[in-house]
């Protein structure tokens, strides 16, 4: 079980109670649910998106649920399309390929969160690698993303 480094750091800074859940490997976050036996509803997933300008944008979502693009980029007012895996992988250049942490400040990136995820009691995300979760309590996770944008744009792909 291993975190990103800048994950780690980011959740020291900001004295964070959280610990790994571990999981057979797995290739998405609703399968990293499954095998932590987790409810999917409370596995926040992110999807990196680009809009019209260039501008990147992290959507966290439940891993049970897609994002509707033409629902959030009419909220933002953006042209907004998913971005192509091989220019993802250089932005988490300390996580494995494919295991995002689901906190944009980390990254520096914007990010914008379903209002889903602030009704799970508990939240779990990608550590960075492809067999462990962070959990945290739901008011750590809302503390984290307070300054970010809170809107409903995501619909269930899997019940």
């Amino acid at each position: 079980m291993t975190i990103s480094n800048r994950l780690n750091k980011y959740l020291v800074e900001n004295e964070v109670k959280y610990d790994l859940v571990s999981h057979p490997h797995s290739v998405s976050s609703l399968n990293s649910a499954i095998g932590a036996h987790v409810p999917a509803t409370q596995v926040a997933k992110a999807v990196i998106l680009e809009d019209h300008e260039g501008r990147k944008i992290m959507a966290v979502l439940p891993a049970n649920h897609k994002v509707s693009l033409r629902s959030l980029g009419d909220k933002l007012n953006r042209d907004l399309h998913l971005l192509k895996e091989q220019q993802i992988y250089p932005m988490f250049n300390d996580c494995e390929n494919g295991a995002i942490p689901s906190l944009g400040a980390v990254y520096n990136l914007e990010a914008v969160y379903d209002d889903l995820l602030v009704n799970a009691k508990e939240i779990y995300f990608e550590a960075g690698d492809h067999s462990s979760l962070v959990h945290m309590s739901r008011q750590s996770f809302i503390r984290l993303i307070k300054d970010a944008k809170h809107l409903r744009f995501s619909y269930q792909s899997v019940h």
